[in-house]
């Protein structure tokens, strides 16, 4: 792949490609990049390669703290089940009127049914309310911003990495510039880039041991 033949489209295509790698095409005017692409760690540095060759340059790393999402997505999850519920007692009851209003517009001279046999009650039993199953850990999100004059074409690259041990490979061999980006990044968010060669603070004392910019700094 050339940089002067790399179309965007054969780009989306050939980052799509990479294992767990997901891309969607966007509108500039409405997000501010035309391409946004998510994948796992390891296809991270296959991306990158991918992006270098096509003649893109590195804008900026950055980090996006997701804690609460998981108890998020579990409670709208949970108003969704509910709501599913009451609309399904909600036609159970319309259904048992129309039948009883029915019943009750029977002519005069028809035969009476027989009661059904009520069955015997059973004894009503004690359960436990179900216990939730353990929520799945929230994550860390490190953005990578790309752009292209030639072609003006910005991509971004998502990746996702667990809270309590956020982990992505470094890539200052392909870009030198991601040094500085990457430190950065690790200041302010506790990314530990893999395989950096001086990941030290870099804007916060040396003796630091916090990230300002994590949701719970400070709580």
């Amino acid at each position: 792949m050339s940089q002067q033949n790399t179309r965007p489209e054969t780009l989306a295509t050939s980052l799509a490609s990479l294992p767990g790698a997901v891309a969607h095409p966007t509108e500039y005017a409405a997000k501010g990049y035309d391409l946004d692409v998510s994948l796992p760690p390891e296809a991270l540095v296959p991306a990158v390669n991918i992006l270098d060759e096509a003649g893109y340059f590195l804008e900026t790393i950055t980090g996006v703290d997701w804690l609460g999402e998981q108890a998020a997505l579990r409670k709208a999850a949970e108003a969704a089940e509910a709501k599913k519920r009451e609309e399904a007692l909600a036609k159970q009851a319309e259904a048992a009127a129309a039948e009883a209003a029915g019943a009750e517009t029977a002519p005069a001279d028809a035969p009476a049914a027989e009661p059904a046999a009520q069955p015997a009650a059973k004894p009503v039993e004690q359960t436990e309310p179900a216990r939730k199953p353990p929520l799945p850990e929230d994550e860390i999100e490190v953005v990578y911003d790309f752009n292209r004059f030639q072609s003006r074409h910005r991509v971004v690259l998502r990746v996702r990495t667990p809270r309590s041990q956020p982990q992505v490979p470094t890539i200052q061999t392909i870009y030198p510039i991601a040094h500085w980006h990457e430190r950065e990044a690790h200041d302010f968010f506790g990314i530990v880039f893999t395989g950096h060669s001086y990941l030290v603070p870099l804007l916060l004392p040396e003796d630091a041991d916090f990230h300002p910019l994590l949701k719970d700094y400070g709580a």
